[in-house]
């Protein structure tokens, strides 16, 4: 059976800062026609950054969806300041963590939630980091507190709920198969 579904109609219902939400008529493989709701989104970069004593940097923030603090790598959007997906993990790397390193290596690509959206996000380990020496400024609603933790104490907060989100437990999984 064939499991292309072939869309017929686009609607934009909104666009947004972070995301766009489309409405979409699709001709179902056995004839029919169906609604799908999809969101849009740019794309984001995720970064492992381990130290040199092997913990890894955490940043907690508040998700309002979730209402609760979670501990997450750090990571951001696609945006018109970045030439592409690796420039935003290092300026991610720098606006959130403020660090740097010496590379930036993928380990791996994905889409969020392919049921509803359309975001991919590459996932980067950050080695040999430091410091900057000139951080760049968190985005205005953006209010974090950095955490570098070990591989045992990441994995307490997995147990606790608080790294709870796909691209911080997959770093989590990666950096568990490298020890």
């Amino acid at each position: 059976m064939e499991f292309a579904e072939k869309r017929l109609t686009n609607q934009r219902l909104y666009h947004g800062a972070v995301i766009d939400l489309d409405l979409e008529t699709v001709a179902l493989p056995n004839g029919k026609t169906a609604k799908r709701e999809i969101v849009r989104h740019p794309g984001a970069a995720a970064i492992m950054a381990l130290t040199a004593d092997q913990r890894m940097i955490f940043v907690e923030q508040w998700r309002e969806p979730l209402q609760q603090v979670t501990l997450e790598v750090p990571a951001g959007k696609i945006d018109a300041r970045d030439v592409d997906v690796e420039a935003a993990a290092w300026r991610e790397l720098n606006e959130e963590a403020g660090y740097t390193a010496d590379k930036l290596t993928l380990q791996a690509r994905f889409y969020s939630s392919p049921g509803f959206a359309d975001e991919r996000m590459s996932l980067y380990l950050a080695t040999d980091i430091q410091p900057v020496t000139k951080r760049l400024a968190l985005d205005d609603d953006e209010f974090l507190r950095l955490h570098l933790l070990t591989l045992a104490q990441a994995q307490e907060q997995i147990e606790a709920g608080v790294i709870c989100d796909a691209k911080t437990l997959i770093a989590v999984q990666y950096w568990q198969a490298m020890s």
